[in-house]
C-alpha cells in the first residue's frame, strides 16, 4: 500500500514511527488536505513539518517547502530520505548542473518534497518545473520572517505571494512558525494573501524546559558562573548566546581553558570556517556553541540539553525562539540568561542603530519605537521575581497559572524587604542632578552614589553633591536592580536611544514626600539567604518523553541512564551508524528514541516498531545493529 492510499495515521506510523499525532496536527493535515490554507502558530518541539510532510506524502504532485537556512534544509531532507521519504531541495550550495538535476527530478515525480530557498523562487526554471509537475502544497516555514514586525524579518519571504500567484493553480498555502504575536500573525496572513485560513495558535508552554534567571555581579561573575553551569552538565550539548563577536570570542576562549570542548560562531568569521565550526557541533565532536543570534534558526539538532544566553537578548521572541532550541526532542533541558544592566545600554545601542533601506524614515522611526517597546518588555522578564514561565505565556496571549514550580524564580524562597530609604536615596539622587540641570545613566548614579573618587565623577562635580557616598555601603549591582526597580513602578523613567540616561516622572516627587514622611513604603521581593542550604524548592517531575510525543500523557521520572548503561550503548551504536551514513548522529534517532528503546527493549524487529521515532524503513535499516545490543540485556 502506498502512502497515497493510507489515512493519515498510517503514514504517521510507518514513514515517521509515531503512534498518534500530537495536539493539532490531525486538524492541519485534515485542512491542507481538503485544499484549505493554514496559519498555525506552534512552539519549536510541537511538530509543524510533520503537518506539511504527512500530506505531501499523501498527494500526487508535489509539496514546495520554503526554509529560511541552507543547514535547515540538508536536516530536513537528510531526516526525510532517512525515513524512506523522496525529499531533496534547491539553495545556493548547489552548482547550476545540480541545481538541473533536482528539477529533473521534480519533473519526473522523482521527489515529492522539495525545500527551496526563498531567494530560488525568481528562478524560472524552479517555476517551470513544479508548474509542469502540479504543486500540492506550499509550505512557508519560520513563517514570521516576512513580517517586518517579527524578530527575523528577511525580504526575501515577500517573493512568496508572487510565486504563488505565478502557478498555474493555487495550492493551499501552509505558514508556520514558532513564535508570533498578534500583530505578526496577522503581518503574516496579509503578505501572504492566505484565503480564510485555518487559524491555529498552540500553547507556548514548552513543560520539559527549565527557565533559569540568574543576576551576576559583574563580568568576572558571570563567567564564571557560565562555566559551573555547563560543567554541571558534562555529557549535555548546549549553545551559548554572546551579543557582540569580540564576547563569543572571549567566552569561547574561557570555555576551552577549562577543558570544556567549545567552538564557536559569529559573522566575522570566514564562510569555511562557519561551516566547519557549526558540523563540528552537529556530530557531535564540540559539545558547545558559543555564538552570535547569527547561529540557529533552522538547526534541527534535536539533542540540545541547555541554552544559554549570556546577554540579554533584544525581544520576547527573539529570546524563547533561541531559547527553544534546546529539548527538541522533549527530554528535560535547561534554558539560562545571565543578565547584567550592562546588557541593557548594549541592547538599546544597537537598536538606536537600526536602518532599514526598504522602509521610509517615519517607518524606520516607528521600528526602532517597537523595538524598544519589545525590550523593555524583555527587560521586566529579566529583573523580575515572578514565575518565569507564567511571563513567558501571558507575553504570548495565553493563560498560566501564576506559578510552574519549574522555573529559578518558583523554586527561590523569597522575602519582602523595606528598601524605602535606598529608594529615596536614589530618587533624591536623580532629583539633585536635575537642579544642576544634569541628567546620567544608571551607572554615573550608582558611582555618586557609593562615593566613587574616579576622574570623571571628580571633573563632573559629582562628589559636591548632597547624596555623594550616602550608599557606599551597597554593591553597585545592588545600585542598578533598585534603578531598574524604581523604572518598572514609574517612580524614575529611563530615556530611549543609545546612551539612556534616568529622568524623574511626574510620580518622582509624591514618593519623595510620601516616603519621606513614612506615608509610604517602597517594599521588594528578595532571594531569602538561608545558610547551609540551596536557595530553591524541589522541582516538580521531570515531563515524560512521550509526554508531545505520542499525544502527551502524565509526567513522570524518565529512567536516567549513565555509565556503561544500555543507553550508553545503543547511543554508541547510533554514532557508529551515524558516522558510516555520514550524517549527524540525532538524524539515526533522537535521544528520546533511544530512551524509549531502554523502556520498550524491543527484542524483534516487529518489537522494535513500537519504539517512538522508529519507522519501517530505519527498522529495515538499523534494527539488526540496536536489536543485537538489545539482546545482549
Amino acid at each position: 500500500m502506498t502512502p497515497e492510499d493510507m489515512a493519515p495515521e498510517d503514514v504517521l506510523r510507518q514513514v515517521f514511527g509515531y503512534e498518534s499525532f500530537r495536539p493539532h496536527q490531525r486538524e492541519i493535515i485534515d485542512a491542507v488536505l481538503a485544499g484549505r490554507d493554514v496559519l498555525a502558530v506552534m512552539p519549536t518541539s510541537a511538530g509543524k513539518s510533520i503537518c506539511y510532510q504527512v500530506p505531501a506524502l499523501m498527494s500526487e504532485g508535489v509539496t514546495v517547502v520554503i526554509s529560511p537556512l541552507i543547514s535547515l534544509m540538508a536536516d530536513q531532507v537528510g531526516a526525510l530520505r532517512q525515513a524512506g521519504a523522496a525529499a531533496d531541495y534547491l539553495n545556493s550550495s548547489l552548482d547550476y548542473q545540480a541545481q538541473a538535476d533536482v528539477l529533473r527530478g521534480v519533473r519526473e515525480g522523482a521527489c515529492r518534497l522539495l525545500y527551496v530557498a526563498p531567494e530560488r523562487l525568481d528562478d524560472e526554471r524552479l517555476l517551470d518545473a513544479v508548474s509542469e509537475r502540479g504543486v500540492a502544497l506550499l509550505a512557508v516555514d519560520e513563517a514570521h520572517c516576512i513580517s517586518q514586525w517579527g524578530n527575523d524579518f528577511r525580504p526575501s519571504y515577500q517573493r512568496i505571494r508572487w510565486f504563488v500567484e505565478n502557478l498555474p493553480q493555487r495550492p493551499p498555502v501552509c505558514a508556520l512558525t514558532a513564535t508570533a504575536t498578534e500583530a505578526v500573525r496577522r503581518d503574516i496572513a496579509s503578505s501572504l494573501g492566505l484565503r480564510d485560513p485555518l487559524r491555529v495558535v498552540a500553547s507556548f508552554d514548552r513543560p520539559n524546559l527549565t527557565f533559569e534567571l540568574r543576576h551576576p555581579r559583574d563580568r568576572r561573575d558571570k563567567q564564571r558562573q557560565l562555566v559551573d553551569f555547563v560543567r554541571e552538565r558534562p555529557d549535555a550539548s548546549g549553545i551559548v548566546y554572546c551579543m557582540a563577536r569580540k564576547t563569543v570570542e572571549e567566552v569561547c576562549d574561557a570555555l576551552r581553558d577549562r577543558g570544556i570542548a567549545a567552538t564557536r560562531y559569529h559573522a566575522g568569521l570566514s564562510a569555511a570556517e562557519r561551516d566547519r565550526n557549526q558540523d563540528d557541533f552537529i556530530y557531535d565532536r564540540s559539545r558547545v556553541m558559543v555564538a552570535t543570534n547569527a547561529f540557529g534558526m533552522g538547526i534541527d539538532k534535536s539533542n540540545v540539553g541547555f541554552v544559554v544566553h549570556y546577554n540579554l537578548p533584544l525581544s520576547m521572541e527573539a529570546y524563547y525562539q533561541e531559547a527553544g532550541r534546546a529539548g527538541r526532542d522533549g527530554t528535560p533541558a535547561t534554558c539560562l540568561l545571565l543578565y547584567s544592566p550592562a546588557d541593557l545600554h548594549t541592547a538599546e545601542f544597537l537598536i538606536s542603530r537600526t536602518t532599514r533601506d526598504d522602509l521610509t524614515e517615519q517607518e524606520e522611526r516607528d521600528l526602532i519605537a517597537h523595538d524598544e517597546r519589545r525590550l523593555a518588555d524583555m527587560v521586566r522578564y529579566a529583573t523580575s521575581t515572578g514565575c518565569l514561565r507564567h511571563q513567558i505565556l501571558a507575553y504570548f496571549g495565553e493563560d498560566a497559572p501564576a506559578t510552574c514550580d519549574n522555573c529559578s524564580n518558583c523554586r527561590t524562597s523569597w522575602q519582602e524587604v523595606d528598601r524605602t530609604v535606598d529608594a529615596l536615596k536614589v530618587v533624591s539622587c536623580v532629583a539633585r542632578l536635575a537642579q544642576r540641570r544634569r541628567t546620567v545613566g544608571a551607572g554615573t548614579i550608582a558611582k555618586i552614589l557609593r562615593g566613587s573618587t574616579d576622574q570623571k565623577t571628580l571633573d563632573n562635580g559629582f562628589d559636591t553633591l548632597s547624596t555623594y557616598g550616602i550608599m557606599s555601603d551597597v554593591p553597585a549591582a545592588g545600585i542598578h536592580d533598585l534603578i531598574s526597580e524604581l523604572v518598572a513602578r514609574g517612580i524614575l523613567a529611563r530615556s530611549e536611544g543609545a546612551y539612556p540616561v534616568i529622568e524623574l516622572t511626574d510620580a518622582s516627587g509624591p514618593f519623595l514626600r510620601a516616603a519621606s514622611q513614612a506615608g509610604e513604603r517602597f517594599i521588594v521581593r528578595v532571594a531569602r539567604e538561608e545558610p547551609g542550604k540551596k536557595n530553591k524548592r524541589p522541582g516538580r517531575e521531570r515531563p515524560s518523553l512521550h509526554d508531545g510525543l505520542r499525544g502527551g500523557g502524565t509526567a513522570t521520572e524518565p529512567t536516567a541512564p549513565d555509565g556503561d548503561s544500555l543507553y550508553e550503548r545503543l547511543r554508541a551504536v547510533r554514532t557508529e551508524l551515524a558516522r558510516e551514513q555520514g550524517v549527524p548522529p540525532y538524524i539515526i534517532c533522537s535521544n528520546a528514541t533511544l530512551e524509549d528503546m531502554c523502556r520498550v527493549h524491543p527484542r524483534t524487529a516487529e518489537e522494535l516498531l513500537d519504539v517512538s521515532g522508529i519507522g519501517e524503513s530505519k527498522a529495515r535499516r538499523y534494527g539488526e545493529r540496536f536489536l543485537a545490543v538489545l539482546l545482549e540485556e
